[in-house]
């Protein structure tokens, strides 16, 4: 919780040439855009000095934000391994980054995303964009399209992690339950 008034989440769309992140908060049911957009680097830049620029602009989100998790939208392998490697990096710098901020991460495939956003795991880009949109109340769909990216991922991640507490709450008093079960059976 912070300033926002709710639980805020960061959503990251790696890339080495353009990192969307999306910051996104969580009051009830409510979802609010705190701050999106991409942090870009320069094809002819030495890719140490690029990496170096996003685990920079990373931890300067995760220390004005502070955010109670990261999402990260999982590695995709396709047939370009280039670009495969490249959007690996990328997501190396953003996972120490928060390791560094002791901030959770949390992996969403594409179509996980998508399911979460759009309710349709094959959703297109055009329909991610705009339910980002609406759900976020915003007068229009977020640009460039990897702030949108990061966006729904983020949107991803506030739409389960309240599934994932209840059933760590569910689990944690059966386990209660259970430990009492054994502590009456051996006093019998």
């Amino acid at each position: 919780m912070n300033e926002s008034g709710g639980r805020v989440f960061l959503g990251v769309d790696p890339g080495t040439a353009s990192t969307g992140f999306g910051v996104i908060s969580l009051a009830g049911n409510r979802l609010r855009a705190l701050e999106f957009g991409v942090v870009q680097t320069a094809a002819g830049v030495p890719l140490e000095e690029r990496l170096e620029h996003i685990f920079h602009e990373v931890r300067e989100l995760l220390q004005r934000h502070q955010p109670a998790a990261t999402a990260v939208e999982s590695l995709f392998f396709n047939a370009n391994v280039r670009t495969a490697l490249a959007v690996g990096h990328a997501r190396g710098v953003t996972l120490l980054a928060c390791s560094q901020a002791g901030c959770a991460v949390f992996e969403y495939t594409p179509q996980q995303v998508k399911q979460a956003v759009v309710g349709y795991g094959k959703a297109s880009k055009e329909q991610v964009m705009e339910m980002v949109r609406v759900l976020l109340g915003l007068p229009e769909a977020p640009r460039p399209d990897h702030a949108a990216d990061a966006l729904g991922v983020a949107i991803c991640h506030a739409n389960t992690c309240g599934m994932r507490e209840s059933v760590a709450r569910s689990q944690a008093r059966e386990g209660r339950r259970q430990a009492g079960d054994v502590q009456r059976q051996s006093a019998n």
